[in-house]
C-alpha cells in the first residue's frame, strides 16, 4: 500500500547512501521499457537488419528519460500524481475525457502483457493460452493486491535483474561484432522497408500508463513539500534513478537485437514471432538458451502486467482525487479495470499477434494525449510554482512528444 500523503511529507535524513534508496521507482517503469511488444520488435528488428537499427534503442531511451523525468518532477513538486493534478487544474468534463481514455489505453497495455506472460508459459509447459492467460492474470492480482508498494518495488527489480542476467547469458553464447554495434548505437540507418520496425520501436518505447505511473510512485520517496533544498535534492536523486533505471533498458533492449543480430540474422532467419524466436534458438544455441528465453519472457510479461495494472489504480483513483492506495476501493477498482477485461479480451481473440496490433493502434491513439497532458500540467506556474517547465525544457518536451506523436500516427496508419 502506498503511504498517505500525510505521511510522505517526513522530514528526511539526507546522505549519499539516499542515493541508492532512491532506486526503484524507475524500474517500474523500466518494466514498461522492455514488455513483450518490445520484444517483438527488437527481435524483428535484429532478425530483419542486423545491428543497423540499434540506434533506435538509443534514441528512443533518450526521449524516454526526459518523458519520465518530467512525469517524476510532477509527483515531486505537487505530491499529486498525473491524474490528481488533472483533476485539481483542468476542466472536469475534459479531464474526465482525458483519463477515462488513459484507462482503456491501460487496458490495451495490459492485455499485451498478460499476452506475453501467456505465451512464456505456453512455450514452457505448453498450457494452452487461454489458461495460461487465467494463471498470469490470477498471479498478477495476487500481487498487487496483497503486497505493499515497497514489496511490489523489490519484486520487479528482481524481475529485471533476472532478465537482464538471462540475456547477459544469451550474448555470452554467441559472437557479437562489437566494432559494428558501437557505431549502430549512434549512427541513424534507413535500411530499405525498415520504417514499419522503427516506428514500433520509437513510437511505442513511451507507453502512457507508465508516465502516469512514475509520477505515482516516486512519491514513495516524499518528504517535506515546503522545504525547497528537500525538494531539489529529490530531483537531483530522482533524475539518478531514471537516468540508471532506463539504462538498464537501453542494455537490455539493446542486447535482444544483439542477440536477434547474431543468431537469426547472420543465419538468413526473419523472425515475426516470439514463439517462433524460442523455437528458432534451440537448435543454434542448445536446449537451455531456448528455456532462459521463455523464463525472461515470463518475468518481463509479469513484472509489466503488475505495472499495468497499479497505473490503472492510480488513473482511476486520481479520478476521484485520491492518490493510489491498494486498500483503497477505487484504487482496487482500478486495478481489476486493466487486468480482467484485459484477459476476457484474450480468451476471445483468434490471433495473438493481430491482439498486440490493435493493442498497440490503441496506445498510439491515447499516448499523444497523455504526453500534451503532463507538458500543459509540467509547464503551469499555478500547478509547479517556480518549478516549471523553462523555455528550454518546454521546447525539448514538445520536440519529443510531437515526434512520438508522428511516430504514433504513421504507426496506425501502417496498421490498418
Amino acid at each position: 500500500m502506498m503511504d498517505s500523503k500525510s505521511d510522505r511529507q517526513h522530514h528526511p535524513r539526507l546522505s549519499a547512501l539516499d542515493i541508492l534508496k532512491y532506486i526503484g521507482p524507475g524500474f517500474l517503469v523500466t518494466v514498461g521499457f522492455i514488455d513483450p511488444g518490445n520484444w517483438a520488435s527488437n527481435i524483428a528488428a535484429g532478425s530483419t537488419y542486423g545491428y543497423s537499427l540499434l540506434w533506435m534503442v538509443t534514441l528512443s531511451t533518450f526521449m524516454l528519460i526526459v518523458l519520465q523525468h518530467n512525469a517524476a518532477h510532477l509527483g515531486i513538486v505537487t505530491g499529486q500524481c498525473l491524474s490528481e493534478a488533472a483533476t485539481a487544474y483542468m476542466n472536469p468534463l475534459l479531464k474526465n475525457i482525458i483519463l477515462l481514455s488513459a484507462v482503456a489505453a491501460s487496458i490495451s497495455t495490459a492485455m499485451a502483457e498478460i499476452l506475453g506472460g501467456a505465451i512464456a508459459l505456453n512455450m514452457l509447459f505448453h498450457i494452452p493460452l487461454k489458461i495460461s492467460a487465467l494463471l498470469i492474470l490470477v498471479v498478477v492480482v495476487f500481487l498487487v493486491l496483497t503486497n505493499s508498494y515497497k514489496r511490489i518495488e523489490r519484486i520487479i527489480i528482481g524481475f529485471v535483474s533476472l532478465i537482464g542476467l538471462s540475456f547477459i547469458f544469451e550474448i555470452a553464447l554467441v559472437h557479437i561484432n562489437w566494432p559494428i554495434a558501437a557505431i549502430s548505437w549512434f549512427k541513424p540507418s534507413f535500411p530499405s522497408n525498415a520504417m514499419p520496425i522503427i516506428m514500433s520501436v520509437l513510437g511505442a518505447v513511451v507507453m502512457p500508463h507508465n508516465l502516469f505511473l512514475h509520477s505515482e510512485i516516486i512519491q514513495s520517496r516524499q518528504w517535506n513539500l515546503e522545504d525547497d533544498e528537500v525538494i531539489k535534492k529529490q530531483l537531483n536523486y530522482e533524475f539518478l534513478d531514471t537516468l540508471f533505471s532506463m539504462s538498464v533498458g537501453w542494455a537490455i533492449n539493446s542486447a535482444m537485437i544483439l542477440l536477434a543480430a547474431a543468431t537469426f540474422y547472420m543465419n538468413g532467419q526473419v523472425v515475426t514471432d516470439l514463439s517462433q524466436a524460442q523455437t528458432m534458438l534451440k537448435p543454434l544455441l542448445g536446449n537451455a538458451a531456448s528455456v532462459v528465453f521463455a523464463l525472461a519472457l515470463l518475468f518481463a510479461g509479469l513484472s509489466s502486467s503488475v505495472t499495468a495494472g497499479m497505473a490503472s489504480g492510480s488513473i482511476f483513483a486520481g479520478i476521484f482525487a485520491e492518490p493510489y492506495d491498494v486498500a483503497d476501493s477505487h484504487s482496487r477498482m482500478g486495478v481489476l479495470i486493466a487486468l480482467i477485461p484485459a484477459t476476457v479480451i484474450i480468451l476471445f481473440i483468434t490471433s495473438p499477434f493481430q491482439g498486440l496490433i490493435y493493442s498497440q493502434m490503441l496506445l498510439s491513439i491515447q499516448l499523444p494525449i497523455t504526453i500534451f497532458t503532463l507538458i500543459y500540467l509540467t509547464s503551469s506556474k499555478k500547478v509547479m510554482g517556480k518549478y516549471a517547465n523553462s523555455p528550454r525544457e518546454k521546447a525539448l518536451l514538445w520536440a519529443i512528444g510531437l515526434t512520438v506523436t508522428v511516430l504514433d500516427v504513421a504507426l496506425f496508419i501502417t496498421s490498418l
